[in-house]
């Protein structure tokens, strides 16, 4: 069998079009190694393939972009399918359109969209195709009512000759419509339009926009056209929609403990089906269990990126009818706790977990059986497992710093296995973890499907990073970077930039496995949630990375990012001098700027020792900003505490430049914000211009076209930088070439610029 394809697509020069599949000829779906298309002419690219046998399955195939300068641009959608009949066909044409990834059509066929929110069209029931046709139409349109239906009409009498009172009515296939038609040789080349017909009214509403579409060929035995046309070109605003962002712990109701359960979102939906609302947005319902405290409350610090949070299990739920007299003496506290003007979380938690403790016991016999759970476990056992061990050493050790565990500190998989095992004697509180999460499993899915029911759709939120003291961090540890943190840099908001204290990723590790992890994490919560919220979703392309030792965020640095080469500032004629720029700057004015004169000089005594030329350096043993923190910590809290602690954090803080660990004195990053510190403010004019232009180059020029390279391992950013030095060394081939690769990406017209794209993170 032949088969023929034709894409419609113009091209600038020194681009060219392939095709990638799901059969050899076509690279098996690697678009390495797919199936480059020949130039026809302005309108049309060609391949064409011969198949010595059909395939088992149907040909999958779509269609990449090769930019002039190699990279890749695959078109959106996986859905350009040829069938292949038993028999009768040699020859099989496809005529297809590009589907730009960022057409507005296609956030229509995402699976809220296409599950919940839009009318569904009844798909017509195949027959037996008594002849082959000769071509076969397909083309988009998600936004039809519900009577409605896509037409076609055109020149001859095939296409109805333009009888707006008889058109070809398609059928809905797969996310396409569809037209099959044997079409007779003589009416090519032939004209058509598509259009929208209404079913209930038998009247045609109206033909899409644009010129008509023309179709070249022609038409013989054994031979079929299929083409895909695309969208039909209708208005896109016939959907509108409005949605909700609350915390489940907000939905507090009569019927919950002190606090929103996963069974109140049901009579959220109602509301939000009378207030004409679509979609609810909830905030993480993790578990961030670690200390048992209120700080736990903090939804975005889960001690698991799988398991849902036991305070928002329903007791009454989960002991049903047969055990319900275990929780009516529980009905005056609910009371209490629900007529709170806040959440008691401590309490709430308290009563929950000892409650389903007590019902854990009278069921398990029944639960360990149940074929529900069993299903739940085989579908979860990759996570569920480690989870509640986590839980049971955490328990047993008081905490959930795992590096301080006399037992299991190291995750082993075979001892966690053993250690689970339902012969030991602390299985019974493993299995309880597993009876909390089937529950919350339950009732959180039977409010997703109520939410469906109602033609609304769920959105969860999904935090960026994980709890540093998490089970994934023991699991896994090699997916992140322990000894970093992640934050944002400064704000208006925050003016000392955050840190928030997540490990962060690992992506060349990450990358080996084909990020198999993430993966199992979006395919987990997929089971409860139609669309997500990534917090700070700019994290995939680069992170404020903030060594351990710091506590505020304004010593982080982009990760990843082209470090400034020890080079670029002799080429600049920039005076270097490595411990003026690294060092905290501190001498008496300095001093008196951040504690006024009385307190500086008690600080000069305790803190501080000199170091020559009016200068001063900060004690060894407070030389950090994690050093202080820990000193503090020890220290009855107070104002004037407060301040001494503060004003030490911006000594620390007061540099320059930071030092790229291992680059031996050769990288830095710059400081953020450089020129509003003291440090700066002490350096002579002409050198401060130098500092601010390559500072600029830094977090503008290098760095802009560095991401637009796709650059990402550290590693190659370390080369980068010493590689711009070296391209920027004099006049010749490779200054010339530095500039061309950098001149195009400008410089914003202030540093506010780069600290918008962080704001509320």
């Amino acid at each position: 069998m032949k088969i023929d394809f034709y894409l419609r697509f113009y091209t600038h020069p020194g681009q060219s079009i392939l095709v990638t599949g799901n059969i050899a000829q076509l690279g098996n779906d690697d678009i390495h190694s797919a199936l480059a298309l020949d130039y026809v002419n302005g309108e049309f690219w060609h391949a064409s393939i011969v198949l010595g046998s059909l395939p088992e399955e149907p040909l999958r195939y779509h269609y990449v972009l090769r930019n002039e300068d190699g990279t890749l641009t695959e078109e959106w959608g996986d859905d350009k399918v040829v069938e292949f009949p038993a028999a009768g066909l040699s020859e099989v044409q496809v005529i297809d359109t590009w589907n730009y990834a960022g057409e507005y059509e296609n956030v229509f066929y995402t699976n809220p969209f296409q599950e919940v929110l839009l009318p569904h069209h009844k798909a017509a029931k195949k027959g037996r195709v008594k002849t082959l046709p000769t071509h076969e139409f397909l083309v988009k349109a998600p936004l039809l009512a519900s009577d409605e239906v896509v037409c076609l009409l055109g020149n001859g009498t095939t296409l109805r000759d333009w009888d707006e009172t008889d058109p070809l009515l398609l059928t809905p296939e797969g996310g396409w419509w569809v037209l099959r038609l044997s079409v007779p040789p003589e009416s090519f080349p032939i004209e058509y339009k598509y259009g929208v017909y209404n079913k209930k009214e038998k009247s045609f509403v109206r033909y899409e926009t644009g010129p008509n579409r023309s179709l070249p060929g022609d038409a013989r035995k054994g031979k079929v056209s299929i083409i895909h046309d695309g969208f039909v070109h209708l208005p896109n605003s016939g959907w509108k929609g409005a949605g909700v962002a609350i915390p489940v712990f907000s939905l507090r109701s009569k019927q919950s403990m002190g606090v929103g359960e996963f069974t109140d979102i049901r009579l959220l939906v109602d509301w939000a089906v009378k207030c004409g609302l679509r979609l609810v947005q909830l905030l993480p319902v993790q578990d961030t269990t670690a200390t048992y405290t209120w700080l736990d409350s903090y939804p975005y610090a889960a001690i698991s990126a799988f398991a849902l949070h036991p305070i928002y299990l329903n007791l009454e739920k989960c002991a049903g009818r047969k055990y319900a007299d275990l929780i009516k003496p529980l009905k005056k506290k609910q009371k209490e706790l629900n007529a709170l003007t806040e959440l008691d979380y401590e309490q709430v938690i308290k009563i929950k977990l000892l409650t389903v403790k007590e019902l854990y016991e009278l069921q398990k016999e029944e639960f360990k059986k149940d074929p529900g759970f069993l299903d739940f476990f085989a579908d979860n056992e990759n996570w569920l497992v480690p989870y509640a061990a986590f839980c049971y050493l955490r328990d047993k050790n008081g905490s959930s710093e795992f590096t301080r565990w006399k037992q299991h500190g190291r995750y082993d998989a075979e001892a966690i296995r053993k250690f689970t095992a339902p012969s030991g004697r602390q299985y019974d509180s493993i299995a309880l973890q597993y009876f909390i999460q089937y529950h919350l499993h339950l009732q959180l899915r039977e409010a997703v499907d109520y939410a469906h029911e109602h033609g609304v759709v769920l959105k969860g939120d999904i935090p960026i990073g994980i709890g540093r003291n998490s089970c994934d961090a023991w699991v896994e540890p090699g997916l992140y970077h322990m000894d970093l943190q992640a934050g944002a840099p400064p704000d208006n908001f925050a003016v000392k930039g955050q840190n928030w204290g997540f490990p962060t990723y690992n992506w060349e590790r990450m990358q080996q496995d084909g990020y198999a992890w993430w993966k199992r994490r979006f395919g987990h919560m997929r089971n409860y949630f139609d669309a997500f919220r990534i917090d700070h979703i700019l994290g995939f392309f680069r992170i404020w990375s903030i060594p351990m030792d710091i506590v505020e965020g304004i010593l982080g640095h982009f990760e990843p990012a082209i470090p400034v080469h020890r080079v670029e500032f002799q080429q600049r004629n920039i005076w270097f001098d490595q411990d003026r720029y690294t060092k905290p700057f501190i001498n008496d004015t300095v001093l008196n700027e951040v504690f006024g004169p009385d307190m500086a000089e008690t600080v000069k005594t305790s803190w501080l020792e000199p170091e020559g030329n009016g200068q001063y350096r900060l004690q060894s043993a407070f030389d950090t900003q994690r050093k202080i923190a820990v000193h503090f910590s020890e220290q009855a809290a107070s104002a004037y505490g407060d301040k001494l602690r503060t004003g030490l954090y911006d000594l620390v803080s007061n540099l320059i430049l930071l030092e790229v660990e291992g680059s031996g004195g050769q990288q830095f990053h710059f400081r953020i914000s450089m020129e509003n510190t003291s440090s700066f403010r002490h350096l002579e004019w002409h050198v401060q211009q130098q500092l601010k232009d390559l500072y600029v180059n830094y977090f503008y020029s290098r760095r802009g076209r560095f991401l637009a390279e796709g650059g990402h391992a550290k590693t190659t950013c370390a080369e980068k930088g010493y590689q711009y030095a070296r391209l920027r060394r004099g006049p010749g081939h490779g200054a010339a070439q530095c500039s061309r690769r950098h001149a195009s990406a400008g410089h914003p017209e202030s540093r506010s610029a780069a600290n918008a794209e962080e704001s509320g993170a």
